[in-house]
């Protein structure tokens, strides 16, 4: 079954999340920081985007208390998120090839 492509969006809180855990606030940084500034998600786009790949079941809501201090909403990839992204990067990767392939 061909998947649609992602949302650059979805695209980055998949990226951020393929190296761990990681709060909606630094998913949004590193978002900014990968992006060079040209991908800016906001707390809505977060909030959305996120239970909208929880009910895919491409991540996993997981809760934090480290050393005791305040508790932290953390997201993961589940296996089904890993494949996501991994097809995507796969698709954008054939997209590239093609463009060299015209350039040469």
């Amino acid at each position: 079954m061909k998947s649609e492509p992602l949302s650059e969006s979805y695209y980055y809180i998949l990226l951020c999340l393929s190296k761990g855990p990681n709060h909606g606030y630094g998913i949004m940084q590193l978002t900014d920081s990968l992006s060079g500034g040209d991908v800016k998600i906001g707390s809505g786009t977060m909030y959305g985007a996120t239970s909208n790949m929880m009910k895919k079941g491409w991540i996993e809501e997981i809760v934090s208390d480290e050393h005791g201090l305040e508790r932290k909403r953390l997201y993961r990839l589940t296996e089904e998120g890993v494949k996501v992204f991994k097809d995507e990067v796969a698709r954008l990767k054939r997209m590239l090839a093609a463009v060299e392939q015209i350039e040469q």
